[in-house]
């Protein structure tokens, strides 16, 4: 293979109602099609990066005929169909790692201090192996300096950018982001760091797309990074996060368009 791409899924290459076939705004697009196909024209690896859980995303990946991808925001990596687990001293045993997590006390612990900004995220924070799914509006890191305080510091909350749905319990919020409570350890950024040294891809030969805080923390591991450009329309203040990092452009286009875009600019560069 001539390298790989990672891509976010929601929010990034599918467009409204988590669509392949759709843009931003609900039309019919084959753009994001289009991304997949130079990609694997091109013979560049299409790494699935998400928050996703791992069957729906396992059905994702085998779509597209791939069969590397990164699930539960970077917790971890399946690799030609085997998993590497990348939550340090919490692996899954006789209780899955939501489930130690769950008996930690954590969640409560979060749901009770921010109530009225943070909720779980119905009716996708179920059946998870790893993360604990919150949608609201909160700090991460005065959550994670909260965690640490009470004896979660092996824990830390994952910024996955602005979603759509929310309770009336949240109506009050200027908007509603999604959260992933994960092992300190597991990241998008690792993840993309263990897929390469696996493959023994260079940097010069991988790049990534995305549209949130912990897509844009794989930059210094990929030759260039692409933030789509719903992104910052939809978070603003992204322009200023994304002065961090010297090898981040922000597309024209937003979902499909925009990894189309990123593929094309980032193919034709080499």
């Amino acid at each position: 293979m001539n390298g790989a791409a990672y891509v976010d899924l929601d929010g990034t290459l599918l467009g409204r109602g988590a669509s392949l076939l759709h843009d931003g705004e609900g039309k019919v697009t084959l753009d994001g099609v289009r991304a997949v196909q130079a990609c694997l024209r091109a013979g560049v690896e299409v790494v699935l990066m998400s928050g996703r859980r791992r069957g729906p995303l396992f059905e994702d990946a085998r779509l597209l005929g791939q069969r590397s991808f990164i699930y539960e925001a970077g917790a971890c990596v399946v690799l030609d169909g085997e998993e590497h687990w990348l939550t340090g001293d919490l692996l899954p045993g006789e209780l899955t790692i939501a489930e130690q997590i769950e008996r930690s006390g954590a969640p409560v612990l979060l749901l009770d201090h921010y109530e009225g900004r943070l909720e779980y995220h119905e009716p996708w924070h179920v059946q998870r192996e790893v993360s604990h799914l919150f949608r609201g509006l909160v700090d991460a890191l005065e959550v994670d300096r909260l965690l640490a305080k009470h004896g979660h510091g092996d824990l830390r909350l994952v910024d996955n950018g602005v979603v759509n749905r929310r309770s009336p319990a949240l109506a009050e919020l200027p908007h509603v982001r999604g959260y992933h409570l994960v092992p300190a350890g597991a990241s998008k950024a690792g993840a993309v760091a263990f897929h390469s040294r696996a493959r023994d891809y260079s940097r010069e030969a991988i790049f990534a797309v995305g549209d949130s805080r912990e897509d844009l923390a794989c930059a210094p591991y990929v030759d260039v990074f692409w933030l789509v450009a719903n992104a910052v329309e939809r978070d603003p203040s992204m322009r200023e996060a994304i002065t961090a990092y010297d090898n981040v452009r922000v597309t024209e286009a937003g979902h499909g368009a925009g990894v189309y875009e990123a593929v094309v600019s980032t193919l034709m560069d080499r």
